[in-house]
């Protein structure tokens, strides 16, 4: 699986899993920020997913790689 299918699949998770809307997800808008605001409950959820999805733990990460669907994506790369 490349970046680019990794991170498409990432974003179909946030859509059907968070209900985020599909027009203002893109690779690089913040999760956690003022547009989307994502909250520390939705975090565990992008985890489980995560975990699920593509067999990556993301338990005990720091908060870097769910900056936005590029850093998630490149720690799903990185740790596949």
């Amino acid at each position: 699986m490349n970046e680019e299918q990794i991170a498409a699949k990432i974003k179909e998770l946030l859509i059907e899993n968070l209900g985020i809307d599909e027009d203002v997800l893109t690779d690089e808008i913040p999760l956690f920020e003022d547009e989307i605001g994502l909250d520390s409950i939705d975090s565990l959820e992008i985890i489980a997913a995560i975990d699920e999805t593509f067999g990556v733990s993301m338990t005990g990460v720091g908060k870097e790689p769910f900056y936005n669907v590029a850093s998630l994506t490149a720690y799903v790369a990185e740790n596949m």
